[in-house]
């Protein structure tokens, strides 16, 4: 596997999210001594530096085909990151605290790809069981819909006992009513007596009938009309109130 040097130190100093950071003990390949680094870790890459304030990375660690696990070190709080085959070179780290170890643990353990196949292949399974659960539960609302039928109701009739609709409506003012269409009957009431419903809800008073206007009503009311119907009228009233007058200021006894 190639890697760019270039690259790797750009993407180990850029302001991507780490994962992970901080200071961690690395023993050394030749000698068992350990130097104090500083870990970054982003995506499956484990870097390392010799100082926080470094621009580049002394090394990289790739976190595939491994496994993390804990070690017996002369150190406290030490793990080791093994990689398979014999000649394959593990990685011994250690800790400043139990803490600081098992958050190092977890999340170098969840860096490979191979975890991450894991995860998706165990999502896209528990999504496939909740898409089919929902087939099931959406069939069997269907089938119960579809199977449910309306219970009928007193009121309906069958379509011999309606009365047949006449051919002209009745008509007041020239507009059609159809509350009082010949023959058409009305439910009962729910309370039982016509013209009475519940307590709670009185039913409002009948509306008056509209005064029909006959044709010759209807040409023979001019303005002209209204005018002698009102001086008529108003000369009737004057002459009450002159009456009533005379009565009231004549002499009492």
């Amino acid at each position: 596997m190639k890697l760019n040097e270039r690259s790797l130190a750009f993407y180990a100093t850029c302001d991507s999210p780490a994962d992970n950071s901080g200071f961690l003990y690395k023993r050394g390949e030749r000698h068992t001594a350990y130097h104090r680094r500083w870990f970054v870790l982003k995506g499956n890459m484990l870097f390392y530096f010799e100082e926080r304030e470094s621009r580049e990375p002394v090394g990289v660690i790739v976190l595939e085909g491994c496994n993390v696990e804990l070690c017996d070190s002369a150190e406290d709080f030490a793990f080791a990151i093994r990689f398979g085959g014999t000649k394959s070179r593990t990685y011994v780290l250690a800790a400043e605290s139990q803490a600081a170890m098992e958050s190092w643990v977890k999340s170098l353990s969840r860096a490979s790809f191979d975890y991450m196949r894991l995860v998706v292949r165990e999502l896209e399974k528990q999504l496939e069981e909740m898409r089919r659960g929902l087939a099931r539960g959406c069939g069997g609302s269907r089938d119960s819909a579809s199977s449910w039928k309306p219970k009928p109701l007193g009121l309906e009739r069958s379509p011999e006992r309606l009365p047949a609709l006449p051919t002209s409506l009745p008509k007041e003012n020239g507009c059609a009513v159809w509350d009082n269409v010949l023959g058409a009957e009305r439910p009962p009431e729910p309370s039982g007596c016509p013209g009475h419903r519940d307590e709670g809800s009185p039913r409002p008073p009948p509306l008056p009938p509209r005064r029909r206007v006959s044709d010759s009503e209807a040409v023979t009311e001019t303005p002209s009309t209204f005018c002698r119907l009102h001086e008529r009228y108003s000369r009737d009233m004057a002459r009450l109130r002159q009456d009533w007058l005379e009565k009231w200021s004549g002499p009492r006894p």
